[in-house]
């Protein structure tokens, strides 16, 4: 089962295009802050790249703006 839950910040505005077909499709990067912190305090976070289609995409370039928080889920696809 290939399923991931991330909760985090988005890190810019998300652009919405459309692909060749007339598919909306819009990526996007959030930062999800890691459990624990350095020896000086700092949290350390991730920057995953996110990729929705279709209604989805709209629904993203509409309403979630740079620093809104947001939870993705999905699968994991190494390209």
């Amino acid at each position: 089962m290939n399923k991931t839950i991330l909760i985090g910040r988005n890190v810019k505005e998300i652009e919405l295009r459309a692909t060749t077909s007339g598919t909306n499709v819009t990526a996007f990067t959030i930062a999800v802050n890691r459990d624990f912190k350095k020896a000086n305090g700092e949290t350390e976070a991730d920057f995953i790249n996110c990729v929705a289609y279709g209604k989805t995409a709209e629904l993203l370039s509409k309403y979630v703006k740079k620093g809104d928080r947001l939870a993705v889920e999905g699968r994991i696809q190494v390209r």
